[in-house]
C-alpha cells in the first residue's frame, strides 16, 4: 500500500470523522428502536431511557471488569455529574419528541446542535473557530432547515422537544470535551453509564415506572447495546479532534435516519430533503479536506 494511503489513516481529521461517523450509525438503529417503543408499542418515554442506559451499563461491564476500578478513578467528578445531567435530561426530551415528531424531522431539529456547540466552544473552551468553520456549519445549518420547513403547517409544538435536546445534549458534549484533556476515553464512558441510571430511575419513577416484557424487552436490551457502542465511538471522535470540527460530521446522521425512518415507518420527508442533505454531506466533507490540509501544514512547519 502506498505511503499516502497510511498517511490518510494516521490523519487525526480523518480518523475523528470516522469515529463520529459509526457513533452516526449506530445512533440510527437506536433510533429506529426508541421510535417502535413510543410510537408502536406506546411505553413511557421515561422507562425508555432507564432500561436502555441499565441494559447499556451491563453491556459495559465486561469493559469495566477489564479496567478495573482504576477507570472510574478521576479528579473531575462534578465534572462528570454535570456532563451526565444534561445528557440524561436531552435523553429525556428526545424520547418524548420521539413519541410524535417522525425520524427525520426530529434529526433535522437536532442538527442545530452544531450551532451551540461551536458557540459553547467558542466561549468556554476558547478553541479557536475560524471563518471557514463558521461557514461550513452555517451551510449545514441552512440544510437542516430547508428540511425541517418550520414554517410550514406541519410544524408543532412537539418538534421544540428534540430542540431541546440539540441545548442539552450541545452542553453535554462541550463537558466531555473538556474532560478529554484530563480523562481517558473509557472513564468517560464508563461514568456516563453509571450515573444516568440513577439519574433516569428517579426520573422514571417520577412519570410512572414501567416494566418491560416481550417484543419491548428485547427492543430495550438492543437499545442499550446500541448506546454503549454509539457513546464509546462518540468520546472517541472527540478526544481525537477539535469539537469545532467533528461536530458537524454528525450532519451525516441525517440520510440515515431518513433511510431508517422510510424503511422502517413509512414516513415521507419534505422535497427539499435530498437538498438539504447535499448542503450538509459538502459541508462535512468540506471540513475534513481542509482540516487534512491545515494538517499537513503544520507538520512542514
Amino acid at each position: 500500500m502506498s505511503q499516502s494511503y497510511f498517511t490518510i489513516l494516521r490523519s487525526r481529521a480523518v480518523m475523528g470523522a470516522a469515529y463520529m461517523v459509526l457513533a452516526g450509525i449506530s445512533f440510527a438503529f437506536l433510533n429506529v428502536l426508541t421510535q417502535w417503543l413510543a410510537m408502536k408499542l406506546a411505553f413511557p418515554s421515561a422507562s425508555t431511557a432507564f432500561w436502555q442506559y441499565g441494559f447499556a451499563l451491563i453491556f459495559s461491564l465486561p469493559l469495566l471488569r477489564k479496567l478495573g476500578i482504576a477507570a472510574l478513578k478521576t479528579n473531575f467528578p462534578i465534572r462528570h455529574l454535570v456532563r451526565v445531567l444534561l445528557a440524561a435530561l436531552g435523553v429525556q426530551a428526545w424520547i418524548s419528541g420521539l413519541a410524535s415528531v417522525p425520524i427525520w424531522q426530529a434529526i433535522a431539529l437536532v442538527m442545530t446542535s452544531p450551532f451551540f456547540i461551536i458557540l459553547g466552544a467558542r466561549l468556554f473552551l476558547r478553541e479557536k473557530v475560524g471563518a471557514k468553520r463558521w461557514l461550513a456549519t452555517a451551510v449545514g445549518f441552512c440544510g437542516a432547515m430547508l428540511i425541517l420547513e418550520p414554517w410550514s403547517e406541519s410544524f408543532t409544538l412537539a418538534a421544540l422537544l428534540p430542540i431541546l435536546s440539540a441545548i442539552l445534549w450541545g452542553a453535554s458534549s462541550l463537558m466531555m470535551k473538556n474532560l478529554t484533556a484530563f480523562e481517558r476515553p473509557e472513564t468517560i464512558t464508563i461514568w456516563l453509564l453509571v450515573l444516568l441510571t440513577p439519574i433516569n430511575a428517579g426520573l422514571a419513577g417520577v412519570s410512572g415506572f414501567a416494566v418491560p416484557d416481550g417484543l419491548s424487552l428485547i427492543l430495550l436490551i438492543l437499545a442499550g447495546l446500541l448506546t454503549a457502542i454509539g457513546q464509546y465511538w462518540l468520546t472517541l471522535a472527540y478526544d481525537t479532534a477539535d469539537a469545532t470540527y467533528v461536530q458537524p460530521f454528525d450532519d451525516l446522521k441525517l440520510p440515515l435516519n431518513v433511510i431508517a425512518g422510510w424503511a422502517v415507518f413509512g414516513y415521507a420527508p419534505s422535497g427539499m430533503l435530498w437538498f438539504g442533505a447535499l448542503l450538509i454531506l459538502s459541508a462535512s466533507l468540506y471540513l475534513m479536506t481542509n482540516e487534512m490540509r491545515q494538517e499537513r501544514k503544520e507538520a512542514i512547519a
